[in-house]
């Protein structure tokens, strides 16, 4: 069984969760934050590079002022509890979004997450924190824009690899298996650049009751799927056919 280079998940359905389960949607978060963990563990485990977790939209602003709050506070805990289990297995953590509208705590605790890990050599674990894909594109784009206006890029040289230097999450390679849990099959503004040869995949479980079997079942789907990145492979047999 492959493991994929970058795994993406789109952690969706905690609060649905929880209110199925007649619970508050905050305490749904706090079963999500615990499932994280050991989906985290199992990656580092599994060998994968590069996990980035979907953890905060633009669009989740809208929900209930105290719901957010929660979630903020929710990741400064995580983060907090944590960091010592992040420096342990050499992980470094890495964050993609505009942190600067994120509460002032929150912003600390990511900073100084970040700056402790900054070292380390393993698994990369990426938050998207008040992250969009749209966002993203508009910012790479103004950066190009800027380039092109103050004469250091010509509008003929833009190219694919211009465009994906200039954006935020350029330190990232394209995901191999973007993950969404909770049934939703779409992708909400996440990756939109970066996911043109992803493979998808989605589950009707919601985050809370994701487990690290099915994680593992997931890998095993993915390493069983031809990827062909809009190209035709052919089989030995056949290009031998053809050679003669």
């Amino acid at each position: 069984m492959k493991a994929p280079k970058h795994l993406a998940i789109i952690m969706d359905g905690n609060g649905r969760w929880a209110e199925q389960h007649g619970r508050p949607r905050a305490y749904g978060h706090l079963k999500g934050a615990r499932v994280a963990k050991k989906i985290i563990t199992a990656c580092v485990e599994q060998r994968v590079s590069y996990l980035t977790l979907f953890a905060f939209s633009t669009e989740n602003w809208s929900r209930p002022s105290s719901e957010v709050s929660f979630l903020m506070a929710l990741l400064v805990r995580f983060l907090k509890r944590e960091l010592g289990a992040l420096i342990r297995n050499n992980i470094q953590f890495r964050t993609i979004g505009e942190i600067e509208r994120l509460p002032q705590a929150a912003q600390e605790m990511v900073r100084y997450a970040t700056e402790r890990t900054r070292m380390n050599t393993g698994m990369r674990l990426v938050f998207a924190l008040n992250y969009g894909g749209r966002q993203e594109i508009v910012g790479a784009v103004q950066r190009i824009s800027r380039q092109v206006a103050e004469g250091q890029l010509r509008v003929e040289e833009i190219d694919e690899r211009i465009v994906s230097e200039a954006l935020e999450s350029s330190f990232l390679p394209d995901p191999d298996l973007i993950v969404r849990t909770s049934g939703e099959c779409r992708i909400s503004n996440f990756l939109l650049w970066q996911m043109a040869y992803s493979e998808l995949f989605f589950t009707f479980k919601f985050w809370p009751e994701f487990s690290v079997e099915d994680l593992l079942s997931i890998f095993k789907s993915f390493s069983e799927r031809e990827r062909r990145f809009g190209s035709v492979l052919l089989h030995k047999t056949t290009a031998e056919e053809h050679s003669v």
